[in-house]
C-alpha cells in the first residue's frame, strides 16, 4: 500500500494520514513512511530489510546512545521495531540505552482541558505571579484560598474493581457486578473548597444547563457570601 502510495508521488505526511486512517493502530509510524517512499523512488522492489551480515550490533556506547536519541527526537511515538530498523541495534541494547543512557520511558500523553493560546498563557502566569507575590508578602495565606470543580455523582455506586473482591470456596464462580451505562441516573454537583473544609456543595437540578450566568449567581455568588460569613465567625 505505502509502495504504491510512494510511486503516486504523494507527500509522506498524506501517505502517514491515509494509512493511519485504514490500519489505525497497525499502521507504520511517520518515521517509517518518510524513509520507504524514497526507497521505492530509488528502485527497493520490496519492503523487507536488506540483508545484515554478521549478529546485530549490541554495543553499549556513547555512540549508539547518540544513535538512538536521534530517532526518538526525531520521532517522540517511535517503537522499538523502529528504532530498530533505524539502528540495527539489539531490542534488549535499545532497552537498556534508553533506561539507563538516556533516563528516559514511555508514557501516555496528558489529557488538558483546554488548548490555551498565548494571550490566555500569559494572562494565567501573570495571576498565578500575582498569587504569589501575596503569600510572600504575607497578604494571604493558604487557608485563604479557594478552589472549586464540577463531577457528575452517579445514584448508583458501584465502588472499585479492589473493593468488589470477594472470597469464593473451590469451583464457585465470581459474583456479577453490572456495569453503568450512561443512561444510569446521575446528578450534576459543583463543589468548592479551601484548606479548612468545604465551602460550597451545589447540585444542577436535572434539565438545567451551566452558563456563564447560572455560574455567576449560583456558584460564585453563594460562595463569596460564604467565605465572608466564615470569615466573621
Amino acid at each position: 500500500m505505502s509502495k504504491g502510495k510512494g510511486r503516486n508521488k504523494k507527500d509522506a505526511k498524506t501517505i502517514y494520514e491515509e494509512l493511519t486512517e485504514a490500519l489505525g493502530s497497525d499502521a507504520p509510524s511517520d518515521r517509517t513512511v518518510r524513509r520507504w517512499p524514497q526507497r521505492f523512488r530509488e528502485g527497493k522492489e520490496d519492503v523487507d530489510d536488506d540483508p545484515r551480515s554478521g549478529r546485530p550490533i549490541s554495543v553499549f556506547t556513547d555512540e549508539n546512545i547518540e544513535r538512538v536519541q536521534h530517532v526518538i527526537e526525531d520521532d517522540p511515538h517511535c517503537t522499538y521495531d523502529d528504532i530498530i530498523a533505524e539502528t540495527s541495534l539489539t531490542r534488549g541494547t535499545i532497552e537498556r540505552i534508553i533506561h539507563d543512557g538516556l533516563k528516559m520511558r514511555k508514557i501516555t500523553s496528558r489529557w488538558v482541558a483546554h488548548q490555551l493560546n498565548d494571550d490566555q498563557k500569559r494572562e494565567r502566569l501573570r495571576i498565578c505571579r500575582q498569587n504569589l507575590e501575596k503569600f510572600r508578602n504575607g497578604t494571604w495565606k493558604l487557608c485563604d484560598v479557594v478552589t472549586g470543580d464540577e463531577t457528575w455523582i452517579y445514584h448508583r455506586q458501584i465502588g472499585r474493581k479492589s473493593s468488589n473482591a470477594t472470597w469464593v470456596s473451590e469451583n464457585e464462580p465470581p459474583r456479577t457486578i453490572v456495569r453503568r451505562n450512561r443512561f444510569e441516573p446521575r446528578t450534576l454537583f459543583c463543589l468548592f473548597f479551601k484548606s479548612t473544609g468545604p465551602v460550597l456543595i451545589h447540585s444542577v437540578r436535572r434539565g438545567l444547563t451551566i452558563d456563564h450566568n447560572y455560574y455567576i449567581d449560583n456558584c460564585l455568588k453563594p460562595v463569596i457570601n460564604e467565605v465572608r460569613n466564615q470569615e466573621k465567625s
